[in-house]
């Protein structure tokens, strides 16, 4: 049946239904591979999650996997500020580029932990939790996630990050930038969190990277890569 709504539970594409949709299919399910459990039903929603997820901390921590992405980090408006007042002294003059390459270098090093920490999240999803994102509206499954595991990723990403900006100097580099800023007279002295903005800014990439699997994964059948996804979407297909 077209309509399953079990299908797009697993995807988590975001998509809505009323109550008596979703009880209709949970009662007529049978055909074509049994009816699937609560715990099924659950358990796929989590894959499916898991795998956009990998994916995602994956290509974000190659090598240039945020520097030639369309989630770069840039400096903040404050940042350009310091480095354009700074291009005509000596030893700063490429600024802008040097703290650009540091900061997405220390991104991709951190999104190398970020999977686990979504793992944990996501493993403690309940049955309602996965209920509640299907009769959510059409960003149910991404404003959960957002809402269950940011501050707590925050909270260990941004060590990370600190750790990576120090380990390629990039806090040094600001550091030195701001201080040598803060000595022109008569201009606002500045005091930008670096790692705090780069945390930040390296989380939405990573959250997009996560959603555009997951459409992937609702559209495109190769996409489906466990036996659980390819069960409920033959049903949808």
């Amino acid at each position: 049946m077209k309509t399953k709504i079990l299908a797009l539970l697993i995807t988590a594409s975001f998509v809505s239904c009323d109550p008596n949709t979703f009880n209709s299919v949970l009662d007529g399910v049978a055909n074509g591979g049994g009816a699937l459990s609560n715990e099924q039903i659950a358990n796929g929603l989590k894959q499916a999650l898991e795998i956009g997820i990998q994916e995602g901390s994956t290509k974000l921590s190659q090598v240039n996997g945020y520097l030639d992405s369309p989630y770069k980090i840039l400096l903040p408006e404050e940042a350009r500020k310091v480095t354009d007042r700074l291009q005509n002294i000596p030893g700063f003059a490429q600024l802008e580029a040097e703290i650009i390459e540091k900061i997405n270098r220390g991104a991709e090093d951190a999104a190398k932990k970020a999977f686990p920490i979504f793992k944990d999240a996501i493993t403690q999803m309940s049955f309602q939790d996965a209920l509640g994102i299907l009769m959510g509206e059409q960003d149910a499954a991404t404003s959960y996630l957002n809402r269950v595991t940011y501050q707590s990723l925050y909270n260990e990403f941004s060590p990370v990050i600190v750790e990576s900006l120090d380990k390629f100097q990039a806090r040094k580099v600001w550091s030195d930038a701001t201080t040598a800023y803060n000595r022109i007279p008569f201009v606002d002295q500045v005091n930008t969190d670096l790692g705090d903005y780069v945390t930040q800014q390296a989380l939405t990439g990573l959250f997009s990277m996560v959603e555009k699997k997951e459409v992937q994964i609702r559209e495109d059948v190769s996409a489906r890569t466990t036996d659980l996804l390819r069960r409920v979407f033959a049903k949808q297909d």
